[in-house]
């Protein structure tokens, strides 16, 4: 637990989710993010950051499913942490941003996990819950940008403006115990050649934004115009 008096609340990283279909640039807005960036890749679709200089890749594949909880918070910790001269645990410094890059897939590993390890499949999708719960706070408490991808589902619902509804391919309740400290959540998906991020939450996507009035946003602009403004 932190105690913060008035007027000493901290100013801490934003966390960003954003789902959408292949191709429509959810693992490239990482780019977007301000210096030195520690991703986690759990498809292996790293072809759209291959050129950057500034992102170091953890990529996980299928072989390393079976421990991926243990795998994934042990490499966090030993990417971002470090103990000082007096044995304390801190942030490191060498990075300024988490990329999680396609946590459906990580989803995916971790209920076959549950299920496996399981007698009583009763529990199963609480224990999911909580552990995504908890990496999410885990990620808030490192008070660096953070952000999530996520595919998208097709709900087979429309708008009243016929427009087809989508929501992250996620177990609800996981999806929501996950994305809980986020400060945005929006939809990507290309319009008239242009990627565009839903954050309204009234058009029936999953949508958030808690940083600015924004209802939508150009995917180029969703983290670099809301970083620019908090520096201003």
């Amino acid at each position: 637990m932190n105690f913060y008096k008035e007027g000493e609340i901290p100013n801490v990283g934003n966390m960003y989710f954003v789902y959408g279909g292949k191709s429509t640039g959810k693992t490239y807005m990482s780019t977007q993010l301000s210096g030195k960036k520690l991703m986690l890749s759990f498809d292996g679709s790293t072809n759209a950051v291959a050129n950057t200089k500034d992102i170091r890749v953890i990529a996980f594949e299928h072989s390393d499913a079976t421990n991926i909880q243990r795998d994934v918070m042990y490499w966090l910790d030993n990417q971002l942490y470090k103990l000082d001269e007096s044995g304390k645990r801190v942030i490191s410094g060498e990075f300024d941003a988490v990329v999680l890059d396609n946590v459906t897939a990580l989803q995916n590993w971790v209920i076959a996990n549950v299920e496996n390890a399981s007698k009583d499949g009763r529990q199963n999708w609480n224990l999911v819950q909580m552990w995504f719960r908890d990496l999410a706070m885990w990620l808030r408490g490192t008070n660096l940008p953070v952000l999530a991808t996520a595919h998208e589902l097709n709900t087979g619902l429309v708008n009243p403006m016929g427009t087809p509804l989508f929501k992250p391919d996620m177990n609800d309740k996981t999806f929501n115990a996950f994305a809980a400290p986020f400060d945005v959540v929006g939809h990507i998906s290309i319009k008239n050649g242009e990627r565009i991020v839903d954050l309204d939450p009234e058009k029936g996507n999953q949508g958030a934004n808690r940083l600015d009035d924004r209802k939508k946003a150009l995917a180029s602009e969703l983290i670099n115009k809301t970083e620019n403004n908090e520096e201003n």
